[in-house]
Protein backbone atom coordinates (compact mmCIF):
# COMPACT_ATOMS: atom_id res chain seq x y z
CA UNK A 1 0.00 0.00 0.00
CA UNK A 2 1.56 3.21 -0.82
CA UNK A 3 2.22 5.71 2.25
CA UNK A 4 0.15 8.57 1.05
CA UNK A 5 -1.37 9.17 4.38
CA UNK A 6 -0.76 8.78 8.11
CA UNK A 7 -2.87 5.31 7.65
CA UNK A 8 -2.02 3.74 4.69
CA UNK A 9 1.62 4.50 6.01
CA UNK A 10 1.22 2.65 9.12
CA UNK A 11 -0.94 -0.45 7.09
CA UNK A 12 2.14 -0.12 4.64
CA UNK A 13 5.02 -0.77 7.44
CA UNK A 14 2.52 -3.79 8.71
CA UNK A 15 2.02 -2.22 12.07
CA UNK A 16 -1.27 -2.59 13.52
CA UNK A 17 -3.44 0.68 13.08
CA UNK A 18 -6.31 1.58 15.28
CA UNK A 19 -9.32 4.20 14.01
CA UNK A 20 -12.38 5.76 15.24
CA UNK A 21 -15.56 7.27 13.89
CA UNK A 22 -17.90 10.54 14.28
CA UNK A 23 -20.63 12.25 12.85
CA UNK A 24 -20.13 15.64 11.86
CA UNK A 25 -22.06 18.36 14.38
CA UNK A 26 -25.68 18.84 13.17
CA UNK A 27 -24.80 22.47 12.61
CA UNK A 28 -23.01 25.49 11.08
CA UNK A 29 -20.44 26.49 14.06
CA UNK A 30 -17.32 25.07 12.66
CA UNK A 31 -15.70 25.09 16.69
CA UNK A 32 -17.90 22.03 17.40
CA UNK A 33 -15.82 19.70 15.15
CA UNK A 34 -12.63 21.20 16.98
CA UNK A 35 -14.70 19.66 20.11
CA UNK A 36 -15.19 16.59 17.86
CA UNK A 37 -11.39 16.29 17.38
CA UNK A 38 -10.38 17.19 20.75
CA UNK A 39 -12.12 14.13 21.97
CA UNK A 40 -9.66 11.51 20.09
CA UNK A 41 -6.38 10.80 20.78
CA UNK A 42 -3.14 11.81 19.57
CA UNK A 43 -2.40 8.22 18.39
CA UNK A 44 -5.10 7.27 16.24
CA UNK A 45 -4.52 6.64 12.51
CA UNK A 46 -7.63 7.70 10.91
CA UNK A 47 -11.20 9.07 11.99
CA UNK A 48 -14.18 8.12 9.46
CA UNK A 49 -16.37 10.69 9.13
CA UNK A 50 -20.22 9.33 8.69
CA UNK A 51 -22.05 10.58 5.44
CA UNK A 52 -25.80 10.85 6.75
CA UNK A 53 -25.62 7.07 7.71
CA UNK A 54 -29.64 7.24 8.91
CA UNK A 55 -29.95 10.54 9.98
CA UNK A 56 -29.37 13.76 8.15
CA UNK A 57 -26.04 16.04 9.69
CA UNK A 58 -23.97 18.78 8.37
CA UNK A 59 -21.61 17.99 5.42
CA UNK A 60 -18.83 15.48 6.27
CA UNK A 61 -16.80 16.97 2.98
CA UNK A 62 -16.83 20.01 5.31
CA UNK A 63 -16.14 18.36 8.74
CA UNK A 64 -13.37 15.98 7.37
CA UNK A 65 -11.38 18.66 5.96
CA UNK A 66 -12.13 20.68 9.40
CA UNK A 67 -10.63 17.79 11.24
CA UNK A 68 -7.46 17.47 9.10
CA UNK A 69 -6.85 21.29 10.19
CA UNK A 70 -7.20 20.30 13.90
CA UNK A 71 -4.48 17.13 13.03
CA UNK A 72 -6.84 14.10 12.78
CA UNK A 73 -6.44 11.97 10.04
CA UNK A 74 -10.12 12.13 8.11
CA UNK A 75 -11.30 9.37 6.26
CA UNK A 76 -14.52 10.71 3.95
CA UNK A 77 -17.42 8.29 3.89
CA UNK A 78 -18.95 8.58 0.62
CA UNK A 79 -23.05 7.33 0.60
CA UNK A 80 -24.19 6.37 -2.74
CA UNK A 81 -27.79 6.88 -1.68
CA UNK A 82 -27.95 10.61 -1.78
CA UNK A 83 -25.89 11.49 -4.41
CA UNK A 84 -25.35 10.07 -8.30
CA UNK A 85 -21.99 9.37 -9.55
CA UNK A 86 -21.32 13.13 -10.87
CA UNK A 87 -21.80 14.47 -7.38
CA UNK A 88 -19.96 11.69 -5.99
CA UNK A 89 -17.06 12.18 -8.21
CA UNK A 90 -16.93 16.35 -7.64
CA UNK A 91 -16.89 15.28 -3.64
CA UNK A 92 -13.92 13.31 -4.42
CA UNK A 93 -12.04 15.56 -6.19
CA UNK A 94 -13.30 18.63 -4.27
CA UNK A 95 -12.07 16.96 -0.92
CA UNK A 96 -8.55 14.98 -2.35
CA UNK A 97 -7.99 18.49 -3.25
CA UNK A 98 -7.98 19.88 0.38
CA UNK A 99 -6.33 17.22 2.07
CA UNK A 100 -8.31 14.28 1.81
CA UNK A 101 -6.47 10.66 0.77
CA UNK A 102 -9.21 7.69 2.17
CA UNK A 103 -12.20 7.53 1.17
CA UNK A 104 -15.11 4.74 2.74
CA UNK A 105 -17.70 3.60 0.11
CA UNK A 106 -20.87 2.62 1.27
CA UNK A 107 -24.38 2.45 0.24
CA UNK A 108 -26.05 3.63 2.84
CA UNK A 109 -29.02 2.50 4.68
CA UNK A 110 -32.30 2.83 2.97
CA UNK A 111 -33.77 6.06 3.37
CA UNK A 112 -37.50 4.74 4.58
CA UNK A 113 -35.43 3.36 7.93
CA UNK A 114 -33.71 6.78 8.83
CA UNK A 115 -34.73 10.04 9.89
CA UNK A 116 -35.86 11.25 6.19
CA UNK A 117 -38.26 8.68 5.15
CA UNK A 118 -39.82 11.18 2.43
CA UNK A 119 -36.30 11.45 0.97
CA UNK A 120 -35.64 10.08 -2.27
CA UNK A 121 -32.80 7.88 -2.66
CA UNK A 122 -29.83 8.24 -5.75
CA UNK A 123 -28.93 4.95 -5.95
CA UNK A 124 -27.27 5.66 -9.10
CA UNK A 125 -24.17 3.63 -8.20
CA UNK A 126 -23.80 1.04 -5.75
CA UNK A 127 -20.79 0.67 -2.85
CA UNK A 128 -18.72 -1.83 -5.29
CA UNK A 129 -19.24 0.26 -8.51
CA UNK A 130 -18.07 3.09 -6.31
CA UNK A 131 -15.12 1.33 -4.99
CA UNK A 132 -14.48 0.58 -8.52
CA UNK A 133 -15.02 3.57 -10.02
CA UNK A 134 -11.82 5.23 -7.03
CA UNK A 135 -9.83 2.37 -7.60
CA UNK A 136 -9.80 3.41 -10.99
CA UNK A 137 -9.48 7.23 -10.65
CA UNK A 138 -6.28 6.71 -8.50
CA UNK A 139 -5.14 3.29 -10.53
CA UNK A 140 -4.95 5.03 -14.60
CA UNK A 141 -6.27 8.77 -13.73
CA UNK A 142 -9.56 8.55 -15.34
CA UNK A 143 -12.95 9.94 -13.76
CA UNK A 144 -15.68 7.87 -13.60
CA UNK A 145 -16.97 7.91 -17.41
CA UNK A 146 -13.38 6.86 -18.22
CA UNK A 147 -12.06 10.68 -18.85
CA UNK A 148 -8.61 11.60 -18.31
CA UNK A 149 -7.60 13.77 -15.49
CA UNK A 150 -5.51 16.25 -15.26
CA UNK A 151 -3.84 14.54 -12.48
CA UNK A 152 -3.84 11.42 -10.96
CA UNK A 153 -4.81 11.40 -7.30
CA UNK A 154 -2.94 9.16 -5.01
CA UNK A 155 -6.33 8.07 -3.09
CA UNK A 156 -6.72 4.80 -0.67
CA UNK A 157 -10.15 3.15 -1.20
CA UNK A 158 -11.94 1.64 1.90
CA UNK A 159 -15.17 -0.29 1.86
CA UNK A 160 -17.31 -2.58 4.19
CA UNK A 161 -17.61 -6.21 4.58
CA UNK A 162 -20.07 -8.43 6.42
CA UNK A 163 -18.44 -11.14 8.56
CA UNK A 164 -21.93 -12.78 9.39
CA UNK A 165 -23.61 -13.62 6.34
CA UNK A 166 -24.16 -16.74 5.74
CA UNK A 167 -23.65 -19.48 4.45
CA UNK A 168 -19.63 -18.53 4.72
CA UNK A 169 -19.80 -18.94 0.92
CA UNK A 170 -21.98 -15.66 0.30
CA UNK A 171 -19.57 -13.81 3.31
CA UNK A 172 -16.08 -14.81 1.13
CA UNK A 173 -17.67 -14.07 -2.14
CA UNK A 174 -18.84 -10.56 -1.07
CA UNK A 175 -15.84 -10.05 0.82
CA UNK A 176 -13.73 -10.82 -2.84
CA UNK A 177 -16.31 -8.77 -4.70
CA UNK A 178 -14.97 -5.78 -3.05
CA UNK A 179 -11.68 -6.72 -3.34
CA UNK A 180 -11.79 -7.42 -6.43
CA UNK A 181 -12.94 -3.80 -7.40
CA UNK A 182 -10.21 -2.48 -5.47
CA UNK A 183 -11.06 -1.79 -2.51
CA UNK A 184 -7.40 -1.68 -0.37
CA UNK A 185 -8.92 -1.25 2.82
CA UNK A 186 -11.60 -3.77 4.57
CA UNK A 187 -14.08 -2.28 7.92
CA UNK A 188 -15.79 -5.36 9.21
CA UNK A 189 -19.50 -4.67 10.94
CA UNK A 190 -18.96 -4.54 14.26
CA UNK A 191 -17.99 -7.71 15.83
CA UNK A 192 -19.96 -9.40 19.05
CA UNK A 193 -19.70 -13.11 17.93
CA UNK A 194 -16.25 -13.73 18.06
CA UNK A 195 -16.42 -17.47 16.82
CA UNK A 196 -18.48 -16.46 13.81
CA UNK A 197 -16.12 -13.71 12.94
CA UNK A 198 -13.19 -16.51 13.34
CA UNK A 199 -15.21 -18.57 11.38
CA UNK A 200 -15.39 -15.95 8.43
CA UNK A 201 -11.76 -14.92 8.94
CA UNK A 202 -10.14 -18.43 8.56
CA UNK A 203 -12.18 -18.66 5.00
CA UNK A 204 -10.58 -15.67 4.31
CA UNK A 205 -7.48 -16.41 5.14
CA UNK A 206 -7.71 -19.76 3.21
CA UNK A 207 -8.27 -18.15 -0.20
CA UNK A 208 -5.29 -15.43 0.69
CA UNK A 209 -7.74 -12.35 0.55
CA UNK A 210 -5.92 -11.10 3.98
CA UNK A 211 -2.75 -10.64 1.70
CA UNK A 212 -4.76 -8.54 -1.24
CA UNK A 213 -6.64 -6.10 1.48
CA UNK A 214 -6.19 -4.85 5.34
CA UNK A 215 -8.71 -6.26 7.51
CA UNK A 216 -9.69 -3.83 10.21
CA UNK A 217 -11.96 -5.44 12.76
CA UNK A 218 -15.22 -3.21 14.38
CA UNK A 219 -16.04 -3.02 17.55
CA UNK A 220 -19.27 -1.22 18.89
CA UNK A 221 -19.70 0.56 22.45
CA UNK A 222 -22.91 -0.07 23.26
CA UNK A 223 -24.38 2.11 25.41
CA UNK A 224 -27.67 1.31 26.19
CA UNK A 225 -30.14 -2.11 27.03
CA UNK A 226 -32.01 -0.71 24.08
CA UNK A 227 -29.51 0.17 22.00
CA UNK A 228 -28.31 -3.58 21.75
CA UNK A 229 -32.22 -5.29 21.48
CA UNK A 230 -32.79 -2.69 18.65
CA UNK A 231 -29.34 -4.01 16.97
CA UNK A 232 -30.54 -7.40 17.52
CA UNK A 233 -33.29 -7.23 15.45
CA UNK A 234 -31.47 -6.60 12.44
CA UNK A 235 -30.11 -9.09 10.30
CA UNK A 236 -26.66 -10.26 11.37
CA UNK A 237 -26.29 -8.51 14.23
CA UNK A 238 -25.09 -11.18 16.72
CA UNK A 239 -25.52 -9.70 20.48
CA UNK A 240 -25.73 -12.33 22.85
CA UNK A 241 -27.87 -12.62 25.71
CA UNK A 242 -25.09 -12.51 28.03
CA UNK A 243 -24.05 -9.15 26.86
CA UNK A 244 -28.04 -8.02 27.09
CA UNK A 245 -27.49 -9.42 31.04
CA UNK A 246 -23.85 -7.01 31.38
CA UNK A 247 -25.60 -3.86 30.06
CA UNK A 248 -28.15 -4.36 32.32
CA UNK A 249 -26.33 -5.28 35.25
CA UNK A 250 -25.35 -2.19 36.19
CA UNK A 251 -23.84 0.97 34.14
CA UNK A 252 -24.53 0.22 30.78
CA UNK A 253 -22.50 2.54 28.68
CA UNK A 254 -19.37 1.59 31.07
CA UNK A 255 -19.97 -2.51 30.48
CA UNK A 256 -20.55 -1.26 26.76
CA UNK A 257 -16.82 0.17 26.66
CA UNK A 258 -15.71 -3.14 28.97
CA UNK A 259 -17.43 -5.23 26.26
CA UNK A 260 -16.01 -3.68 23.09
CA UNK A 261 -12.49 -3.60 24.42
CA UNK A 262 -12.61 -7.37 25.43
CA UNK A 263 -13.80 -8.15 21.68
CA UNK A 264 -10.91 -5.79 20.17
CA UNK A 265 -7.88 -7.49 22.19
CA UNK A 266 -9.10 -11.13 21.07
CA UNK A 267 -9.68 -9.73 17.63
CA UNK A 268 -6.33 -7.91 17.45
CA UNK A 269 -4.71 -11.26 18.30
CA UNK A 270 -5.88 -13.28 15.37
CA UNK A 271 -3.96 -13.78 12.15
CA UNK A 272 -5.09 -11.65 9.00
CA UNK A 273 -6.54 -8.60 11.27
CA UNK A 274 -4.79 -5.79 10.85
CA UNK A 275 -6.12 -3.10 13.17
CA UNK A 276 -9.29 -2.55 15.07
CA UNK A 277 -11.77 0.08 14.33
CA UNK A 278 -14.28 1.88 16.90
CA UNK A 279 -17.40 2.52 15.99
CA UNK A 280 -18.19 5.50 17.98
CA UNK A 281 -19.78 7.68 16.09
CA UNK A 282 -22.34 9.91 18.05
CA UNK A 283 -20.93 8.86 20.68
CA UNK A 284 -16.89 10.10 20.42
CA UNK A 285 -15.52 10.34 23.72
CA UNK A 286 -15.92 6.78 23.97
CA UNK A 287 -13.34 6.08 21.66
CA UNK A 288 -10.53 6.90 23.64
CA UNK A 289 -12.43 4.30 26.51
CA UNK A 290 -12.15 1.77 24.76
CA UNK A 291 -8.63 2.44 23.28
CA UNK A 292 -7.07 2.81 27.04
CA UNK A 293 -9.33 0.06 28.38
CA UNK A 294 -7.96 -1.79 25.77
CA UNK A 295 -4.43 -1.32 25.86
CA UNK A 296 -4.69 -0.07 21.66
CA UNK A 297 -2.27 2.64 21.80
Amino acid sequence: MTAISKLSEKLGSGKPVVTAACLPPHGTDPTAVKKLAACFPPSLDGVIVGDHAEQAHGSALACAVLLAAEKVEPVLSLCTRDRNRVALESDVLGAFALGVKTFFCMSGTHQALGGFPQAAGAYDMDSVQLTQALARMASAGLDFSGAKLTATPSLTVAAAVHPYLRPIEMALAQTRKKIGAGAQILLTDPIFDLAGFEEWLKAVRAVGLDKRAAIIASVLPLTSVAQAEELRTRPGSPISDDIIKRLRGGDAAQAGVAIAAEIALKAKAMPGVRGIHIHSAGCEPLAASVIKEARLA
